[in-house]
């Protein structure tokens, strides 16, 4: 592995969660981050970053990197028919082996828009972890559960979870249990799961209170909020992961502060789907652990994190007529330094000593973020994606001056084009 010295840039990093841009030298010593050389005699590759803001990569805490295919596929339809008629259908009829094509894709784009590390929510075994491994990307993933027993019904998907933790599992890439929503699986389901993440010492994730409908049913059939519910099952702790939390009623989020659980806003899809605005500038104030995610291509349409950064900031100021909600700084915290806390690992989404090195270099020259008045600002108001010009992860350059260094983009829209025109083949018919 190649070590590098890094010279010239302007480093942004988080000190107590606050962040802090300087101008200072990096070693990237067989992968990790130090200050200062570790010995006198060591090589290193020396890499000149003048006018380049270092940063922790992007991590992307929600999405489902497979859905690619399905991008402007089903827009500008309600929730229901969007998710039964147009994309289960995709789903239904995509050959496992496309999905680790479909999911290149994905990870192709949130190289070049400066992500590092996904959370992936998946449906075809083997396929994200394979991708995620070629690509070099560091990875959350987790086989999507269903059913009303994990034993029984929903054993396939269970086994394919854990086959794929003992086949992939290592330092940059690592496996979680997620149930795919209240509605999906049953209460014994989620306590199985609930247990099982004990067990092996997974986390867990789920998709919650999502649309009205979900919340109005949960109260239908259990007189509670899908949040209350997921407490009262013994579901809800600090290992836990929530995607979307949009209808928040009561206490809701009362509930989750005190489990300890981190939220995962994703407001694009939330907003394209007609299912409301979550309430972010509430849940920061209880001091909630929140994150971002993008969700997938079928309902944002995009992977780039910074247009959901800058989403995120302007849909609160506007919501709620408050120039000063979602501030720049806590967007980029959001983005990058809170995930460390969700994910239970101290080694991202920020630039220490002994980090693991994954880091993007923005191109502060760059029309849409010069002058540089407030870097900080301009990462969440003015960035979106293009100013990305290197990549690294894990100490190993997947982007180099807008060169992807890991992903044969030809033969990545290739073979995506080839299944897409079998899946329309065979939904056609």
């Amino acid at each position: 592995m190649t070590d590098y010295k890094i010279i010239n840039g302007t480093v942004l990093s988080f000190q107590e969660g606050a962040p802090v841009l300087e101008q200072k030298t990096l070693y990237i010593e067989d992968g990790r981050i130090a200050f200062f050389p570790a010995h006198e005699d060591r090589t290193y590759e020396t890499v000149d970053a003048s006018r380049r803001l270092i940063m922790p990569g992007l991590v992307n805490m929600h999405t489902h990197a497979y859905m690619t295919l399905m991008r402007n596929y089903a827009d500008d339809v309600p929730f229901q028919e969007w998710l039964f008629n147009r994309v289960m259908p995709v789903e239904d009829h995509l050959p496992t082996e496309a999905a680790y094509w479909t999911s290149m894709l994905g990870m192709m784009e949130m190289i070049r828009t400066g992500t590092t590390t996904f959370v992936d929510m998946h449906m075809y075994h083997r396929q994200s972890a394979l991708a995620a491994r070629d690509t070099g990307m560091r990875a959350f993933i987790g086989r999507g559960l269903v059913g009303e027993d994990l034993y029984k019904d929903g054993y396939s998907r269970f086994s394919q979870a854990l086959e794929e933790k003992e086949e992939f599992e290592s330092g940059r890439l690592r496996f979680i249990l997620s149930p795919h929503a209240i509605y999906s699986c049953s209460e014994k389901l989620l306590c199985q799961v609930a247990e099982e993440a004990r067990k092996h010492h997974m986390l867990k994730q789920t998709h919650l209170s999502e649309s009205v409908t979900e919340v109005e049913d949960c109260l239908k059939q259990h007189g509670k909020t899908p949040v209350r519910y997921l407490q009262d099952i013994g579901f809800l702790d600090s290992e836990t992961i929530l995607a979307h939390c949009v209808q928040m009623q009561g206490d809701d989020l009362d509930i989750i502060r005190a489990s300890g659980a981190s939220i995962v806003t994703n407001v694009a899809s939330n907003a394209k789907l007609g299912n409301g605005i979550a309430p972010v500038p509430a849940m920061q104030a209880k001091g909630i652990n929140v994150c971002i995610g993008t969700d997938g291509t079928a309902s944002n349409n995009t992977l780039n994190m910074l247009r959901e950064m800058n989403l995120l900031s302007l849909i609160h100021k506007g919501a709620g007529r408050d120039c000063m909600a979602m501030p720049s700084d806590y967007i980029v915290r959001a983005a990058t330094y809170n995930a460390s806390a969700a994910l239970h690992d101290q080694q991202i989404g920020n630039i220490t000593e002994g980090a693991c090195a994954d880091i993007i270099f923005v191109d502060l020259d760059a029309p849409s973020l010069f002058p540089n008045n407030n870097i900080i600002s301009s990462l969440c108001y003015s960035a979106n994606g293009s100013e990305v010009d290197s990549v690294m992860i894990d100490g190993r350059f997947v982007m180099r001056k807008g060169e992807l260094l890991t992903i044969d983009k030809e033969r990545v829209y290739h073979e995506v084009e080839k299944y897409f025109d079998h899946v329309k083949k065979e939904t056609a018919q």
